[in-house]
C-alpha cells in the first residue's frame, strides 16, 4: 500500500510535500511490493471465518500467530513512515487506512490487488507470475481449511489441496481429488481463472517480445544497405560534373586553337 493509495482527507498534499529529504519516498518504494505481497499471502486469513479455526486447536493458534505477526508487521511499517515524514502526528491522521489496517490487517488485501493490476502493464510479467502463485497458495489453504472436515469431502491434508490446486490451475483437472463444499467450489472457480489468464497474459508477453524482436532486426540491416546506393550516386554524380566540366574546357579550347590557326598556303599558285 504506498503513499498515494492511503490518502484520505485534507492535508494529504501537505504531508507528502513535507518530505524534502526524500526518505520516505523512498522507504515506501523499497517496501511497496514486499508488503502487497505479505497481504496477499495471507489472504486465507481474511476469507476463512474465525469459527472455522476452533476446530482445530493447532490451526486456530497458527492463524492466530500469524494474524498477531502480520498486525505487528503493519504496526511497524507505519511507525517507521510517520517517523519518516516531517509532521509525525499529521501523518497518522491523513493515512487512517494505515492505522486501521493494523487492527484488521484484512484492509490492507485491497491495496494489494495492484501486483494483479501490474499484468496490464509491459514488462512486469515477473510479478504478475508471483502474485499468481501466491494467489494459487492462497486458494489451496482456503480449500484445505473448508474440505478438510466435510462430508464425502476428498481433500483432508494440505499437501492434498496443493496438489489439487496445481492440477486445477494447469487445467489438467485429474479427479481425483475434488472440493464438495460450496466456499471450496468458489474458491476452485477462481483458480481456475487464475490458471486461464496466466496462460493469456504469458502467451501475449512471448508473442508481444517476437514482434517487437522483428521489426528490430529489420530496421538494423537496411540502413547499412541503404547507405551504399546513396554514396555510390553521389559518387556517381560528382564525376559526371566533373566530366561535363573537363568537355566543356576541351571544346572551348580547340575551338580557340581552330580560331587563331594560320589558313595553309596553296601550292599552286
Amino acid at each position: 500500500m504506498n503513499d498515494t493509495a492511503q490518502r484520505s482527507g485534507p492535508g494529504a498534499d501537505e504531508s507528502d510535500l513535507a518530505d524534502p529529504s526524500g526518505r520516505l519516498t523512498a522507504y515506501l518504494a523499497r517496501t511497496q511490493t514486499p508488503l502487497d505481497l505479505l497481504a496477499l499471502a495471507t489472504l486465507w486469513i481474511t476469507v476463512v471465518q474465525p469459527s472455522d479455526f476452533s476446530t482445530a486447536h493447532h490451526v486456530r493458534a497458527i492463524a492466530l500467530t500469524v494474524r498477531i505477526a502480520v498486525s505487528a508487521v503493519y504496526a511497524i511499517d507505519m511507525a517507521i513512515r510517520s517517523f519518516l515524514a516531517r509532521r509525525h502526528l499529521q501523518y497518522l491522521v491523513t493515512h487512517p487506512l494505515g492505522l486501521v489496517s493494523v487492527i484488521f490487517p484484512a484492509i490492507r488485501v485491497i491495496f494489494s490487488l495492484r501486483l494483479v493490476r501490474s499484468i496490464f502493464r509491459r514488462g512486469n510479467l515477473r510479478r504478475f507470475l508471483l502474485a499468481a502463485a501466491v494467489m494459487v497458495i492462497n486458494g489451496a489453504i482456503i480449500v484445505y481449511l473448508y474440505e478438510r472436515h466435510a462430508p464425502k469431502s476428498s481433500i483432508h491434508t494440505l499437501g492434498e489441496s496443493l496438489w489439487w490446486s496445481a492440477a486445477t490451475v494447469t487445467t489438467v483437472g485429474y479427479g481425483d481429488y475434488v472440493p464438495v463444499t460450496t466456499p471450496g467450489r468458489i474458491t476452485a472457480c477462481l483458480i481456475m481463472g487464475i490458471g486461464l489468464l496466466t496462460l493469456a497474459v504469458v502467451t501475449a508477453q512471448v508473442a508481444s517480445s517476437f514482434v517487437t524482436q522483428g521489426p528490430g532486426e529489420a530496421q538494423d540491416s537496411p540502413p547499412a544497405e541503404s547507405a551504399t546506393p546513396e554514396v555510390t550516386l553521389a559518387e556517381l554524380n560528382r564525376r559526371l560534373a566533373r566530366i561535363e566540366e573537363l568537355i566543356t574546357a576541351a571544346t572551348m579550347a580547340s575551338s580557340q586553337l581552330g580560331a587563331t590557326a594560320p589558313e595553309p598556303e596553296s601550292g599552286g599558285q
